[in-house]
């Protein structure tokens, strides 16, 4: 498949309406998308990078690296995997509800752009949100993180694997995570079939 594009920084020029903010990073032809909730939240705003710059960055960015999503966490470089957040702007305070309805067009387009095939949003408010938006699942309850971290839940055309926030992560999380993203390699994840036999030529032609 030809590359969508070979920049890793903001690959899509998104520049919304803000002083501040942190575009998505990493690798557009990803199978892995990484989705967190704003920077005020997860950080990032000095390197411009999502999940950077916390007291528990090395520790997503360590499980990320285990199980093969990330090749170097010093300068931070990514494998088949992106990162970005509902909210890009740094908000004064949380976010209002219109405030992140706004903020959609600019992540919702990213993720179709890049059309991974493994969503893992990380914290309630990004699982939340990729639940109720990208599967036919609808919560009427808290979203309960600790049970669903690191499960493999189907979606319309995406496998989603929440993560817990982890600035409350306990000890083995971590290598729970790890040992979901493995599991998840290990299959046929992408569930793709080739129509391409029934068209002229040799060219595949897969479809989700």
């Amino acid at each position: 498949m030809k590359n969508v594009t070979d920049r890793t920084h903001n690959p899509f020029g998104m520049q919304p309406d803000c002083p501040s903010f942190v575009p998505g990073y990493g690798d557009a032809n990803a199978d892995f998308h990484v989705v967190g909730d704003h920077p005020g939240v997860h950080g990032g705003l000095e390197a411009s990078i999502p999940f950077t710059g916390e007291p528990w960055s090395p520790t997503l960015f360590d499980a990320l690296a285990d199980a093969g999503l990330v090749t170097d966490v010093d300068p931070v470089s990514m494998n088949r995997t992106f990162l970005s957040y509902l909210h890009m702007c740094l908000p004064d305070g949380d976010p209002a509800p219109s405030s992140y309805d706004d903020m959609e067009r600019f992540f919702d387009a990213e993720l179709r752009a890049i059309a991974a095939h493994v969503l893992l949003p990380v914290g309630a408010r990004a699982t939340e949100h990729v639940l109720e938006t990208y599967t036919a699942r609808a919560w009427k309850t808290t979203i309960d993180m600790e049970a669903l971290h690191a499960t493999e839940l189907l979606g319309s055309g995406w496998l989603v694997v929440p993560v817990r926030d982890p600035a409350a992560w306990e000890a083995d999380e971590g290598a729970q995570l790890v040992e979901a993203l493995c599991d998840v390699q290990s299959t046929d994840f992408r569930r793709e079939s080739d129509l391409g036999r029934f068209f002229a030529g040799n060219d595949p032609y897969l479809v989700r």
